[in-house]
């Protein structure tokens, strides 16, 4: 008998918690070909704001040590857009589909939660509420508690479906953020969004990307992002959802031994559009190994 890798992210039923990143999955089809969406804990999509959005000037990537710096900036084609184009084909998949949000205010927030509310097929809405690739909005209420406050009140007026704010790792105190976003009814949380960093060249001495500034993903957010889930998790009692560099079963396992219910893959996908399954996989063996039923039985035992 196979472990039960089951889990419930604040409402959301998943077959096993591994999820995808937002941002770095596309919409679904970009993918489809290649991974068994069916097999994911749940999809989560690319930013969907009101209206369609181009994104950043290029160059938007580059490359560094142990991570890839971003700033493209959010493109996406709108609510209506996604709902027209892209949902007709989620529909045909029974993984569950939660969308992230954004907006440039508070009332952009909610309009986008509420037009997004009575969707057919839609399972949660993760809120970016701390990008740092976009000059407004998003970096402002991610790092200010009482804009946050605001932000993740005004949706949870505004839908039904679960909420979880995506929390940014450059603030004083993580665990202020996920107490706010519980104590306004967010359904989990997840954590952490990119860090700002920076990349130089030395031949031109301009900034490596057009946006100058970008977010910092893969391995080398890992530490960073586990001392915050850990801290995050102790300090509420809704799910949370563990990411940042996460490129195998024993990199997901550490989030959950810290606390985390749930675990996204990002920037992997990239140059390894399996790995989420290969995750999933992963700690499939792992409990078998160790003779243990259920991920339950790992979560949180982290003894420090």
């Amino acid at each position: 008998m196979k472990p039960d890798l089951r889990t419930n992210l604040g409402g959301i039923a998943m077959r096993n918690p591994v999820m995808t990143a937002s941002g770095t999955f596309g919409y679904g089809p970009e993918y489809a070909e290649l991974v068994d969406l069916n097999q994911l804990g749940a999809l989560v999509v690319k930013g969907i704001r009101r209206e369609a959005t181009l994104g950043n000037a290029t160059p938007r990537t580059v490359e560094v040590a142990s991570g890839l710096i971003n700033a493209i900036g959010l493109p996406g084609p709108g609510v209506d857009g996604f709902v027209a184009n892209y949902m007709p084909f989620l529909r045909n998949y029974t993984v569950p589909v939660i969308v992230n949000i954004w907006g440039k205010t508070i009332e952009e927030y909610a309009e986008v939660a509420a037009r997004l509310d009575a969707v057919p097929g839609i399972a949660g809405l993760e809120v970016n509420v701390s990008c740092p690739n976009i000059k407004e909005g998003s970096q402002l209420f991610g790092t200010n508690l009482g804009l946050f406050e605001k932000v993740v009140k005004a949706i949870r007026a505004a839908t039904r479906l679960p909420m979880i704010p995506k929390l940014a790792p450059n603030v004083s105190d993580i665990t202020e953020y996920a107490r706010c976003a519980e104590a306004c009814g967010a359904n989990a949380i997840s954590l952490i969004n990119s860090v700002p960093a920076l990349a130089v060249d030395i031949v031109t001495r301009k900034p490596k990307l057009a946006n100058v500034t970008g977010g910092l993903t893969g391995p080398a957010i890992k530490p960073i992002a586990l001392r915050l889930v850990w801290q995050a998790a102790r300090a509420v009692k809704i799910p949370v959802v563990g990411m940042g560099g996460i490129t195998c079963a024993e990199d997901a396992l550490e989030y959950f031994i810290v606390g985390a219910r749930a675990v996204a893959v990002g920037t992997a996908s990239f140059t390894d559009p399996g790995t989420a399954l290969r995750v999933v996989q992963g700690l499939e063996a792992y409990l078998e190994k160790h003779g243990l039923t259920s991920l339950d039985q790992v979560i949180g035992t982290f003894q420090a």
